[in-house]
């Protein structure tokens, strides 16, 4: 725990015993009924303290996932909360989340993902360079061998490796343009071949 949760927790801690402090003061004369009052408030305490805490875990599971129609040749991707598109790849048998970027050129991997699929990153040569909203930042070409996304499959994809910090794998449009029809409509990318 970091000092600032340490600190929240400290106060919260604090905050529920000045609670039950003032409400046995209260309530000195009817104290079976005080327990049981405070006994339910301090149910609701802890259910609202684990689902605070448990949040992230609760929306990642109720939230929508990415649709293969593999009959119609279509995949859907649901619009996440912080307004982008996210889609999972399978490269060379790793999969791979990616944010789609129309505004990216090409594939580019971040190092760790690059790992994970296998590339090797002890030959890599960051020799071209990208422009992003960030500035230059030096780049090393790949190939990706397989390349899955439902029911397309690719082969031979040429990516590239980003040296700067990222925080996510991008989905440019080098890739995208493999699709028939690309639209966004009601909170949901649709991809089709």
């Amino acid at each position: 725990m970091s000092s600032l949760e340490l600190g929240n927790l400290a106060y919260l801690v604090l905050l529920g015993a000045v609670l039950v402090f003032w409400l046995f003061v209260q309530n000195r004369q009817t104290l079976g009924k005080t327990a049981q009052t405070a006994a339910a408030w301090g149910l609701i305490f802890l259910g609202t303290i684990a689902a605070v805490g448990l949040w992230d875990d609760i929306r990642q599971t109720v939230a929508p996932q990415q649709a293969v129609f593999a009959d119609a040749g279509r995949i859907e991707l649901p619009r996440a909360p912080d307004g982008h598109y996210y889609v999972t790849l399978d490269l060379n048998g790793a999969p791979v989340r990616f944010v789609v970027d129309t505004g990216a050129s090409s594939i580019v991997l971040t190092r760790a993902d690059a790992r994970a699929a296998g590339l090797d990153m002890q030959g890599l040569s960051f020799l071209s360079q990208a422009m992003t909203a960030n500035g230059p930042v030096q780049t090393a070409p790949v190939e990706i061998a397989r390349l899955n996304l439902g029911p397309f499959s690719d082969t031979g994809v040429r990516a590239y490796v980003n040296d700067g910090e990222m925080e996510q794998s991008l989905l440019g449009m080098t890739y995208l343009q493999r699709f028939d029809r690309l639209e966004i409509s009601g909170g949901k990318m649709i991809l089709e071949r």
